[in-house]
C-alpha cells in the first residue's frame, strides 16, 4: 500500500538524490492496462508539486500502449527537471521502452527488460478476427508488413522491374491500402520520435542511428526481449548497475505494488464471487505515485452477479455478469 511504501521512496529519492515518480500499468491476466493520454493530467497534478527540480527519477513498469501518449508523458516530465533517469525493476515494453529514451541514464535491474518499439496499427479497416466479434480486428504489426515484403524480395525470387504491382496487389487484398498507408506514416512517426528523445543526450549519430534501427526493425519480433547487458554493450544505452542497496529498495517497491495490483493473479469473478448471489468489487489496476502528490490510481468498480441463462431450450447454465459501473482514474 501507498503509506507502507513511502519510506522505500524516501530512502530511494535520498539514493538518487532526486525526486520520485512512479508509474505502473498493471498486466494482470484479464485486467491489462496500457500507457494512454488519460494518465496525463494526473502526471501534470504530480509534477506541479514537485515543482521543477535538478533531478526526476521515474520508476517505470509496462508492456506499452500509446506512441503518442508515452511520447507526450516522456516530454512533459523533462520540462520539471534538468536531468531523468528512469529505473526499471521488471518490464518495460514497446512504448515503455520508447520513453526510456528520453532519460540521461536507465538504472536496470538484472531481472528488468526492454523491448522492440515498432508498433501495431489499430484501424477500423484492418483485417476481421476469424470468428470473432464483428468489431474485433487483426491489429496490423509495422514489422510484419515490413517482413512480409523482406520474404519476397529475398526468398521468392523477386524481380522488381516485373514483380512490385503483384507484391503490392497481393497485400492489398489482405491488409486495405489505407491501413498499409497508416502502417508507413507509423514506422516514419515512431523513428523520428525516437530520434528527437536520442538527441537530447546522445551526440553521435550513427550511435543514435543503430539504436532506432535495432528497437525499429532488427530485433526481429516485438516480443523480443532486452537484458540490461545487451542494452548496455550492445546498443549503447547508457544502462546503470544498481548497487545492492539501491537494488533492494528497487526490488522492495516492486513486490509491494505487485501484492496490491495483484499482478502475478489472473481475474477470476467466480473467487470474487464465491457462493454469494452479488458482489460489488473495486479493483485497483495501475498506479501513480509520489511522495508529495500521494496516489492515484486506474480502477474497474462493478458488480459480479450468479444468475442461470437458458444456452438452448431445456437446458440452463450459471453463469456471472461482471456490471462495470466505474473504470478509469482517480
Amino acid at each position: 500500500m501507498f503509506e507502507q511504501r513511502l519510506d522505500l521512496y524516501r530512502k530511494l529519492e535520498e539514493k538518487q538524490n532526486s525526486r520520485l515518480l512512479v508509474y505502473v500499468t498493471g498486466d494482470r491476466l484479464g485486467l491489462e492496462t496500457s500507457i494512454g493520454n488519460d494518465v496525463y493530467d494526473f502526471f501534470v497534478n504530480h509534477l506541479d508539486k514537485i515543482s521543477p527540480v535538478p533531478k526526476i527519477s521515474l520508476y517505470l513498469y509496462t508492456r506499452g500502449g500509446d506512441t503518442l501518449a508515452a511520447w507526450g508523458i516522456i516530454n512533459l516530465i523533462k520540462q520539471f527537471a534538468d536531468e531523468l533517469e528512469v529505473i526499471i525493476p521488471s518490464k518495460c515494453h514497446s512504448a515503455g521502452t520508447l520513453m526510456t529514451l528520453g532519460a540521461k541514464q536507465i538504472v536496470m535491474t538484472k531481472q528488468a527488460t526492454l523491448g522492440p518499439i515498432d508498433p501495431s496499427v489499430n484501424h477500423p479497416l484492418n483485417p476481421q478476427i476469424p470468428g470473432g466479434p464483428p468489431n474485433a480486428r487483426v491489429p496490423i504489426s509495422v514489422e510484419a508488413i515490413e517482413g512480409y515484403i523482406q520474404l519476397v524480395k529475398e526468398e521468392c525470387e523477386f524481380n522488381a522491374e516485373h514483380d512490385s504491382n503483384k507484391l503490392i496487389e497481393i497485400l492489398s487484398n489482405y491488409v486495405h491500402p489505407l491501413v498499409l498507408g497508416q502502417v508507413y506514416r507509423a514506422k516514419a512517426q515512431i523513428k523520428m520520435l525516437s530520434k528527437r528523445l536520442l538527441v537530447g543526450h546522445i551526440q553521435d549519430d550513427e550511435k543514435i542511428d543503430k539504436i532506432i534501427n535495432f528497437l525499429c526493425s532488427a530485433s526481429g519480433s516485438h516480443d523480443y526481449t532486452i537484458h540490461r547487458r545487451e542494452a548496455r554493450d550492445e546498443l549503447g544505452l547508457n544502462i546503470i548497475t544498481p548497487s545492492e542497496d539501491l537494488y533492494n529498495i528497487i526490488k522492495d517497491i516492486y513486490d509491494d505494488i505487485r501484492n496490491e495490483l495483484q499482478l502475478t493473479s489472473a481475474y477470476n469473478p467466480n473467487q470474487i464471487l464465491g457462493a454469494e448471489q452479488n458482489k460489488p468489487y473495486s479493483i485497483k489496476r495501475a498506479l501513480l505515485e509520489s511522495i508529495i502528490g500521494g496516489g492515484n490510481y486506474f480502477v474497474s468498480d462493478g458488480i459480479l452477479t450468479q444468475q442461470m441463462m437458458q444456452i438452448q431450450p431445456g437446458m440452463m447454465q450459471q453463469v456471472i455478469n461482471d456490471q462495470r459501473t466505474f473504470e478509469g482514474w482517480r
